[in-house]
């Protein structure tokens, strides 16, 4: 078959481009009406989000290992209501803390929540601004997860949180610092690509007795009123770090005592109630093994008893008629049998 060649000197006729037209611009082709207006045939929804994403926080929710399932839990709900972060694995307890910023630095995150298990009893969290910092290490006691049936609340996935705090957070320069923190870390960047433009729950960050109470709470819309989502934890603040985990201590909370302290306290107390049972039933056997004082008669003792009045004494000179004996009839019939059988066993061995 004869292959047909292009000719050079005559190149083929291509499609001219459309010019692009504005969205709100009529077609050229398109007749208008008896009014004059030109019908629209498309019509484009505008996009939700009118902005643009400039806030480029991104966190990393990670763990060492050893955590147990509550733990695992909570690092799970935080990372569903903070459509902002990040995963990665869990982390070799050998491994120093500073190798954090590296893993930070690799997955393109600048803030991290990093929780630390020890004893497979203790947990601790760690908040932090990386590579410069500041960090923060609080114990986490009274973990409740969103699992709990107790939190009937609900929000939409990846909607934005109010944040709520304390009165506290102003009037001192730490809680000021840890407010910050906060904000910047739990804080839906706006226009975030995974983040839907709704506000539908808020975090509440309160400050009593010396420790920091997390708290989600669903907003309703038709009264206003709060129902709790869930998680729920309480954070006690260790120290503040100049650094990313680590570097000069900024503060050091004053009434913090660790854990190793409480359980020792506890058994010292325990200790102490069995100690003092042993030394009351000691003073106990004490006194009872201890000799008894004789204490002398009083002679004026009997002064007022009245002496009780003597019966005569009766001698008997006849001697008691004696009682009849009754015999047993049945028991010579007891002895018939037991010779007849005695007899019968010696005709039967011979």
């Amino acid at each position: 078959m004869a292959v047909a060649k292009r000719k050079h000197d005559a190149p083929s006729a291509r499609p001219k481009k459309r010019a692009k037209r504005a969205s709100g611009a009529p077609e050229p082709d398109a007749k208008p009406g008896a009014d004059g207006a030109v019908p629209e045939e498309y019509s484009i929804p505008p996009p939700v989000s009118q902005g643009k994403w400039k806030n480029k926080e991104r966190v990393l929710i990670f763990s060492s290992r050893g955590i147990n399932f509550r733990t695992r839990h909570l690092m799970q709900d935080l990372r569903t209501l903070m459509p902002h972060s990040k995963a990665d694995t869990k982390m070799d307890r050998k491994d120093q803390l500073f190798v954090i910023n590296e893993v930070c630095e690799m997955k393109n995150c600048n803030k991290c929540i990093f929780f630390e298990a020890k004893k497979k009893q203790d947990l601790y969290m760690w908040l932090s601004n990386t590579p410069q910092g500041p960090s923060a290490k609080f114990l986490v006691q009274n973990v409740h997860t969103l699992a709990e049936l107790k939190m009937t609340g609900n929000c939409l996935r990846g909607s934005r949180p109010l944040l709520s705090f304390d009165p506290t957070f102003d009037k001192e320069p730490h809680y000021a610092l840890l407010k910050e923190l906060f904000i910047q870390i739990f804080s839906t960047p706006q226009y975030h690509p995974k983040s839907q433009p709704f506000v539908d729950h808020v975090f509440t960050f309160t400050v009593t007795d010396e420790r920091i109470w997390f708290r989600n709470y669903q907003i309703i819309e038709e009264d206003a009123s709060l129902v709790e989502i869930g998680p729920r934890f309480v954070l006690n603040l260790i120290k503040i770090f100049q650094g990313s985990f680590g570097g000069p201590t900024l503060y050091e909370n004053p009434h913090y005592r660790s854990p190793n302290m409480h359980r020792r306290l506890i058994r010292l107390s325990v200790a102490a109630k069995f100690r003092e049972k042993q030394q009351v039933k000691e003073v106990q056997m004490i006194k009872k093994k201890g000799s008894k004082v004789l204490i002398e008669e009083d002679p004026t003792e009997v002064v007022f008893e009245t002496p009780a009045e003597e019966k005569p004494v009766e001698i008997q000179l006849v001697k008691p008629e004696s009682k009849p004996i009754v015999k047993d009839k049945k028991k010579p019939r007891k002895i018939q049998r037991k010779k007849q059988k005695k007899l019968f066993r010696t005709e039967a061995s011979a």
